[in-house]
């Protein structure tokens, strides 16, 4: 199954796909539309319903095509259970230091979420080679210039919170290496067929 890394150097956009609020039932038929779309990064929230669940169905149905894993991990018991079922990321809104040394142990990548150069620091001791930017709508794309001045090469940013069509070009171009894309690509009771042609104008916009 392709970690981040192995997504990324396929040449796979580098785009998350944030599945808020999808359903078991919905998962994998929500999931096969991204992934035919072009968009190979799927992250299931935990505060989704029976998310544990979509996360296994995604794995099982998608896990030789794309990264699959959750977002609002709060707590080590999380990463564990992701580990278990073949999660392969990890993705908070905060930066928890036992969180992430406990995604890095179980070979996940892993996003904590970050706004300021502190936490993005704490972040990078704790080992994290990738950090998220969350809300990034609060800020404007020079915030990623900024940050990035001052973090150690190779650090991978990600900005999410209000990215879309229209503004990620942007955030990609102030040096992020990814964006995570929620409301914009699903909202609970979308259809597959929605989604993915809505996957196929953002992927469409990086070209």
């Amino acid at each position: 199954m392709p970690g981040l890394d192995e997504t990324l150097e396929s040449g796979a956009p580098p785009i998350c796909a944030i599945l808020r609020g999808v359903r078991p039932d919905e998962a994998v038929a929500i999931g096969t539309a991204l992934v035919e779309a072009g968009v190979k990064v799927l992250e299931v929230p935990l505060n989704s319903p029976e998310p544990l669940l979509s996360v296994a169905r995604l794995v099982e149905a998608l896990g030789e095509r794309a990264t699959i894993g959750a977002g609002t991990v709060l707590d080590v018991e999380a990463v564990a259970e992701l580990a278990r079922i073949g999660a392969r990321l990890v993705v908070s809104p905060n930066c928890d230091p036992a969180v992430i040394r406990a995604g890095v142990a179980a070979g996940m990548a892993v996003l904590p979420g970050v706004m300021t150069p502190s936490e993005a620091f704490a972040a990078l001791a704790a080992g994290a080679t990738r950090i998220k930017l969350f809300p990034a709508s609060s800020v404007p794309p020079s915030h990623c210039r900024a940050l990035r001045d001052v973090l150690p090469g190779g650090t991978g940013l990600w900005a999410v919170g209000g990215i879309d069509a229209a503004n990620l070009a942007d955030w990609l171009a102030a040096g992020c290496e990814g964006v995570g894309l929620g409301g914009s690509l699903y909202r609970p009771g979308d259809s597959p067929a929605l989604v993915g042609e809505r996957a196929r104008q953002v992927v469409a916009a990086l070209t």
